[in-house]
């Protein structure tokens, strides 16, 4: 018999393409709002950021009823999608991105907001007088200056998404090869007391948590004695 079966594999296989999907509208959305939040000085700066940073603090089960009622056949937003004919974003693939991106965007925004503030204004002065365009000095004087931002985003990012439970029983309940991610699966396991698949499960998400936090805390001191 396999260490894992097949339901498990397709739920890693799942969690993996939710975590991707999820890292990569975070760095889309979470850069501008991380760059806004970093140079701004308007009063909504305080009220913008902690709503970004809420799902740090919010249990994840309150942030996913609100989605799954939101997203629900009788909320807002699950209203204009039947309207636009694409049926309610509860209980599929892509309401379980929609509940990842709220409940990861501070481990995104937050790590390139700090890297933006870290580049001072000297580097953007400096383009400017060379009649750089804004556009090109946050292409070639910012994005560079912040990979290491960039980078400890996406880590944070994907490793966040993979080890969500909460939101995405919420949102996406426990149907197989469409939302069962590999927390869930764990959990479908402890509840059938099949301990030998859970820990095969629970100690690869181990292993995984372990790397990643090896990976940020090794490129930080690298950093660190390169500086």
């Amino acid at each position: 018999m396999l260490p894992i079966d097949e339901s498990g594999l397709a739920a890693i296989g799942l969690t993996l393409k939710l975590a991707s999907v999820t890292t990569l509208i975070l760095l889309l959305i979470g850069t501008p709002i991380a760059w806004w939040l970093a140079r701004t000085d308007s009063r909504l700066r305080g009220p913008i950021g902690a709503v970004v940073a809420l799902p740090l603090v919010l249990p994840p089960s309150v942030l996913g009823f609100y989605l799954l009622v939101a997203m629900g056949p009788n909320g807002p937003v699950g209203q204009l999608t039947q309207w636009l004919g694409l049926g309610t974003l509860a209980f599929s693939f892509a309401g379980l991105v929609v509940g990842s991106v709220f409940y990861s965007m501070p481990f995104v925004v937050q790590p390139l907001q700090n890297a933006f503030e870290a580049i001072g204004e000297r580097p953007l002065e400096a383009a400017a007088t060379l009649r750089a365009s804004p556009l090109d000095r946050f292409v070639h004087v910012v994005l560079p200056l912040a990979k290491p931002g960039f980078v400890t985003a996406s880590v944070l990012g994907f490793a966040h998404t993979v080890g969500e439970f909460g939101v995405v029983l919420m949102i996406g309940g426990n149907i197989p090869d469409k939302t069962r991610v590999v927390s869930v699966q764990i959990y479908d396991h402890v509840e059938a007391m099949e301990y030998a698949q859970a820990h095969w499960l629970a100690a690869g998400m181990l292993v995984f948590a372990f790397v990643v936090l090896l990976m940020l805390y090794g490129g930080r001191r690298a950093q660190v004695w390169r500086g």
